[in-house]
């Protein structure tokens, strides 16, 4: 235990001593932040308002707020696991500096070389996550603020678990990379498919029904789902308090995925809980497999 805790701290000193490894972590949420406001803002709401039965108007603040809600989704969705990519770099440079080799000549075992890369890429990570929540809740509360404190707890949860689950992923992807320009081509990839694939850039509700039942066997989406369900829940309400039917709600819940389906069926909050720590065991089950393999080969 000792050598594990020792291999965390050593990995968690050299990612934040890496002033451009940190800082390129450290503003992708804020860059996206400022792009999601700058570009995305008007057509969500443009978006949002259309899909609104003919005839019913919404205050103003209520609208904001959605929108507003609906962007720190987003963000929180994918920077939780593109984040991890960046953090994970560490691992990758190990192995093309020949550090790695090193590691593994001292009686530290492989399994306990894996949880020590991975423990601490998630610990970076959820460092900086946090940090891009607190920035999207300042972004909320100027511009309309309906969350509870239950919300902004549980939407930590959302992050803590979405993180946890984009380390894994990003431990496994990066287990078969052994240069800094693969791990610059890859993060590169997944930053730019990413928001795609988990619906945080397009709802999967407006995806046509063979793409949405490929999707929802994805973990990350249910991820997504998840932040959306406690990022809108008091906007949502608020919408019932100032008279939207509850067939509104409903369809803008289905709209904007917080209502996620299975194959027609629809996924509870706890389900989507199950499937990502599930995801998350499986995967890091996997990469601490591929790690002792590798060793013994």
């Amino acid at each position: 235990m000792r050598s594990v805790n020792a291999l965390i701290w050593r990995n968690i000193k050299l990612f934040f001593k890496d002033k451009g490894m940190f800082f390129t972590s450290l503003i992708t949420p804020a860059i996206l932040l400022v792009l999601y406001v700058t570009f995305l803002a008007d057509v969500y709401r443009d978006t949002f308002t259309s899909s609104l039965p003919q005839g019913i108007a919404l205050p103003q603040n209520i609208a904001d707020g959605l929108v507003g809600a609906q962007l720190m989704s987003s963000i929180l969705a994918v920077s939780c696991v593109t984040v991890a990519f960046c953090s994970n770099f560490l691992m990758v440079q190990d192995k093309s500096n020949g550090s790695v080799r090193d590691l593994r000549m001292t009686p530290v075992s492989p399994a306990a070389l894996a949880v020590g890369y991975y423990a601490a890429t998630f610990i970076s990570t959820f460092i900086i996550a946090a940090a891009g929540m607190a920035l999207c809740l300042i972004y909320v509360w100027a511009v309309g603020w309906f969350m509870s404190l239950a919300d902004v707890l549980f939407l930590l949860l959302d992050v803590f678990v979405l993180t946890l689950f984009g380390t894994a992923l990003s431990s496994v992807v990066n287990f078969f990379l052994s240069t800094q320009g693969q791990a610059s081509a890859v993060g590169t990839i997944v930053s730019a498919g990413y928001g795609f694939i988990c619906g945080a850039y397009m709802p999967i509700s407006s995806f046509d029904e063979g793409l949405r039942n490929v999707l929802s066997c994805l973990p990350g989406t249910y991820g997504t789902s998840l932040i959306r369900n406690h990022s809108l829940r008091g906007v949502l309400s608020a919408m019932s308090s100032a008279g939207a039917a509850p067939q509104v709600t409903d369809s803008v819940r289905d709209f904007l995925d917080c209502n996620l389906y299975f194959f027609g069926s629809r996924v509870g909050i706890g389900e989507m809980y199950a499937v990502l720590v599930s995801s998350v065991a499986v995967l890091l089950a996997v990469y601490i497999v591929m790690n002792v393999a590798k060793s013994r080969k």
